[in-house]
């Protein structure tokens, strides 16, 4: 069984709505949710090299359960590696989400490790990305660029990745990936 270097998680996350209006625009209407004790049964640990990143992808109502999912998979938090600002498409203002108490406009990837840290290769890979939103939980190109400048051509896998890859045939080159909308290149351990 291959083992990677790098995880990059785009968790399936379940949200609560308070209304049948926030319903019909939630997650669930895109792609399969789970549950976060399901997230935290899944065998990650068992395709980490012993010196792992994690980066996983988090809208703030989920920070608590992501660092709990974090360990959960065997890692110990570090840091946000990266916040996406998103703007309209057609415009650069700001995008305005949905929100339980403010309006969304911003996700961050949280970093995790197991083992010791990667060799990090570059030291000007900025923090903070101002891209335009694409489709409902798309994520932009660029992180994944972004993670490969920090620690080099090294084994990755994108797990809950939910991009077709036969509209770019670059989106994911060089990684593997695992996911309900995409064609799977591995399996997850039982």
């Amino acid at each position: 069984m291959k083992k990677y270097d790098i995880i990059y998680a785009d968790p399936p996350w379940q949200y609560k709505v308070w209304s049948k209006k926030g319903a019909g625009r939630s997650a669930e209407i895109h792609y399969q949710t789970e549950s976060a004790e399901f997230l935290k049964k899944m065998n990650i640990q068992a395709l980490c090299k012993p010196n792992c990143t994690l980066f996983m992808w988090v809208a703030f109502p989920f920070l608590e359960q992501a660092l709990e999912l974090g360990r959960a998979w065997g890692f110990t938090y570090k840091t946000v590696a990266f916040t996406w600002v998103k703007t309209n498409i057609n415009n650069e203002n700001p995008f305005m989400g949905m929100g339980y108490y403010t309006r969304s406009n911003t996700e961050i990837v949280l970093l995790f490790t197991k083992g010791k840290p990667l060799a990090r290769l570059a030291k000007n890979v900025p923090q903070v990305l101002i891209s335009p939103r694409a489709r409902h939980s798309e994520k932009p190109d660029e992180i994944r660029k972004r993670i490969v400048r920090l620690f080099g051509d090294v084994t990755r896998l994108e797990l809950f990745a939910r991009q077709n890859s036969a509209e770019d045939n670059n989106t994911f080159k060089g990684w593997d990936v695992f996911g309900n909308e995409v064609h799977n290149s591995i399996e997850i351990p039982k």
